[in-house]
């Protein structure tokens, strides 16, 4: 059995109380989140889309609380958190995608975007806006009241994955 020598035993203490002082917390989920940032909060995102899910926008902004709470210790507020997501449902559409022969689609293709407003109230510099988007397709044979669900969950798990890497993951 080795035993640790006295010049190995200070250097593990050197690293600890190095590791410690370190500005930026990391965690197993990629996100880098500094020690001060405590809390966050995720306000509704009112649906300004031409065509409107009546669901969506409540979805989203649970979605977004759950990937939050899941994947940072950081604590849910209702308000006034240190990190705050808003904004708004901007986009909710279905284009064909293919084309068959009998000039039919083939398939379609259902796009969400979403503006984001990120506040980071202990770094301003580190405060966004911007439009995140994420679509599925699915066969013509289906209509979109049959499908829709499950789009929506692919498509809303996409954009909160975007939120999330670029608001503490530093992506």
């Amino acid at each position: 059995m080795k035993q640790f020598s006295l010049k190995s035993f200070l250097v593990a203490i050197l690293l600890i109380f190095v590791a410690q002082g370190c500005k930026i917390s990391y965690s197993f989920t990629g996100a880098s989140i500094s020690p001060d940032v405590q809390s966050f909060s995720v306000y509704s995102f009112p649906n300004r889309a031409r065509l409107v899910n009546p669901t969506l926008s409540d979805y989203l902004a649970e979605q977004m609380r759950d990937k939050f709470t899941r994947q940072t210790s950081l604590d849910y507020m209702p308000d006034g958190g240190d990190l705050e997501f808003e904004g708004s449902i901007t986009g909710y559409d279905v284009q064909p995608m293919s084309v068959r022969s009998d000039d039919q689609a083939a398939q379609n293709r259902l796009t969400v975007r979403v503006n984001v407003i990120f506040t980071n109230n202990n770094n301003h510099e580190q405060d966004f806006e911007t439009e995140f988007s994420a679509y599925a397709d699915f066969s013509s044979e289906f209509i979109l009241s049959d499908v829709e669900d499950t789009l929506i969950e692919d498509i809303v798990e996409q954009i909160v994955e975007d939120v999330f890497n670029k608001s503490v993951a530093n992506w």
